[in-house]
């Protein structure tokens, strides 16, 4: 069975890279936070998506 055509899945992902639009709106609906957010939590924390997801006081 094979994913979706354009689908991703960046639960593995260990960074967040602010520029790929695509990992940045898959956190978003993940955590539940806006785009202006995640960018101040990565610049905070750094690229890491357990910091940032430390900072914003949500789960990985």
């Amino acid at each position: 069975m094979s994913k979706e055509k354009g689908r991703r899945d960046f639960r593995a992902a260990e960074r967040i890279d602010l520029s790929d639009r695509h990992q940045v709106e898959f956190w978003m609906k993940r955590w539940g936070v806006t785009k202006e957010q995640i960018t101040a939590a990565v610049r905070a924390a750094g690229q890491l998506t357990k910091d940032v997801a430390v900072h914003l006081g949500k789960k990985r």
